[in-house]
């Protein structure tokens, strides 16, 4: 009989075949899709963070245990989304206006789904007005901004700008990240917090979000 741990285990191995498996055999077993989520997919990212953290994993093993995570939700939202269930919060992610880049974005959205967020990815070259509307259209509690070029921050700016001119900066926490990003420019333009990377992003909206 399949345990949450293998499910956890099965999630680090970046093992999709096994992932998927076990996630139909709790199922089968009458456990909660919910808990599957919290005490199964969770555990196992937060582990896959961690090691991405230590340098013990890199960003291929963080993608294919992302995949695994990915193919057992694909089996247990469906059932979350009928059962009501609200997911920790909503966090809308995106590469800024100008910038084309999104291996990062594409990271950090895997981890926090993981962690059990729900993702709306904006995609790339994302407009301040796209995000404003995420937070008034999709009720984004997070917005997540990626730069990877020096040249296209300022549109980071233009976005915590345009969520105040909407009225909705109060509603919504701003995270931003990316290779020339700092934790002094986030203070300069009024972000709410700076994640160096994927791991840390996840703790960054955890403690944003006062979930620690």
């Amino acid at each position: 009989m399949a345990e949450l741990g293998d499910l956890s285990q099965a999630v680090i191995n970046g093992d999709l075949k096994s992932a998927t498996a076990i996630t139909k055999e709790l199922l089968d077993a009458g456990t909660e899709a919910q808990t599957i989520v919290t005490q199964g997919l969770v555990p196992g990212m937060d582990v896959v963070g961690q090691k991405f953290k230590n340098n013990e994993f890199y960003v291929p093993e963080v993608l294919i245990a992302a995949r695994a995570m990915k193919g057992s939700m694909q089996l247990v939202k469906p059932l979350l989304v009928e059962s009501g269930v609200e997911p920790e919060a909503r966090v809308a992610i995106g590469t800024v206006s100008g910038d084309l880049h999104d291996i990062g974005k594409n990271l950090v959205a895997m981890m926090l789904e993981g962690a059990g967020y729900e993702i709306i990815d904006l995609g790339v070259d994302v407009s301040a007005t796209v995000f404003a509307g995420a937070v008034t259209d999709k009720r984004a509690d997070v917005i997540a901004m990626s730069a990877l070029l020096t040249t296209t921050m300022p549109a980071m700016k233009d976005t915590i700008d345009a969520l105040s001119e909407q009225g909705v900066r109060d509603k919504v926490k701003v995270m931003i990240g990316g290779a020339p990003v700092t934790q002094a420019y986030a203070d300069e333009i009024g972000a709410d917090g700076y994640a160096p990377d994927a791991a840390s992003a996840v703790d960054k909206a955890k403690e944003l979000l006062g979930k620690v």
